[in-house]
């Protein structure tokens, strides 16, 4: 996660959980939405289904927390959530965010910009759009973390 004053306020104030659980435990996400966005739901549903403990925040001011999360414009999706000292920025699969916790790197987090058409919460009947899972820094350098479908 971005280390700026408001990305450890950010941090403080929603006391995020250490990836580093005991055995077996769910692993807690915070996931920041709009309240109306049902492909946002839809990967909550995903994470919850793949072993997640997600809390939602619905907000009107998305942008806020993307700006606080450290995001850049280019790897903007619609949802932003934060798990351990990461930022997860769009339809991450959760395969990819329990490798990111496993690994542990030196990153500020994963993002799937963009809403890619066959990600997890954006199924739409057999269509399955290429899209590639960034990881990225605080500097707001990237690199293909993987590729799906």
């Amino acid at each position: 996660m971005k280390k700026s004053m408001l990305g450890m306020a950010l941090v403080a104030a929603l006391g995020y959980a250490s990836p580093l659980l005991a055995a077996g435990a769910a692993q807690s996400i915070h996931v920041y939405k709009s309240p109306t966005c049902g492909c946002c739901t839809a990967w909550v549903d995903h994470l919850e289904n793949n072993g997640f403990d997600v809390e939602t925040t619905d907000t009107q001011n998305m942008n806020r927390v993307k700006i606080e999360a450290g995001l850049t414009r280019n790897l903007a999706s619609c949802h932003t959530a934060f798990v351990g000292d990461y930022v997860i920025e769009g339809h991450v699969p959760a395969d990819d965010i329990h490798q990111l916790l496993a690994d542990a790197p030196q990153a500020t987090g994963l993002a799937v910009p963009g809403m890619p058409v066959g990600s997890p919460g954006m199924e739409m009947g057999d269509r399955k759009d290429h899209y590639q899972v960034l990881m990225f820094n605080k500097k707001g350098q990237t690199r293909v973390y993987s590729e799906h479908n």
